[in-house]
């Protein structure tokens, strides 16, 4: 009988795909505040590819974030950009109210400094002071809260 051939022609494997992945500006600024990346934050303020007026979903601006992350410089960046220190979140929060209720007296003291609103209540007509863990003792001394 004839032999057969059973060479199997085989293809050449497919070059790798490259995916590019674009993610909107806010994302990518929300995630530089988060991370800390003062450089890459200026740049993005400065082009003006982002507003610091933004709430992102999680419900809060970056300078909300930038607190929550307790990265003074971040926040010191953020203010000298423009962000307003009184700002508020979906849940009237400031960012003093963060500074409080996540124990970052540095950061409080900060925000006293440039005039930050004691007196701002959020919706649960909690103010800052009130937020305040009693075994933070600077902000306890801060804010005089607990003294009789």
């Amino acid at each position: 009988p004839a032999e057969r051939d059973l060479r199997v022609e085989r293809k050449a494997p497919r070059p790798a795909r490259l995916t590019c992945v674009h993610f909107p500006n806010d994302v990518v600024f929300q995630d530089y505040v988060r991370q800390g990346e003062l450089e890459r934050i200026g740049r993005f303020i400065r082009a003006k590819r982002v507003s610091l007026e933004t709430i992102y979903h999680s419900g809060m601006a970056a300078i909300h974030e930038a607190v929550l992350t307790g990265n003074l410089d971040c926040v010191k960046l953020l203010v000298e950009l423009g962000a307003d220190i009184n700002q508020r979140d979906e849940e009237d929060w400031t960012p003093l109210h963060m500074a409080c209720s996540d124990s970052f007296p540095e950061i409080a003291k900060y925000l006293l400094s440039l005039g930050a609103s004691v007196d701002s209540e959020n919706d649960c007509g909690e103010k800052p002071a009130d937020l305040i863990d009693a075994d933070c003792k600077e902000l306890v001394e801060l804010f005089g809260v607990g003294a009789d």
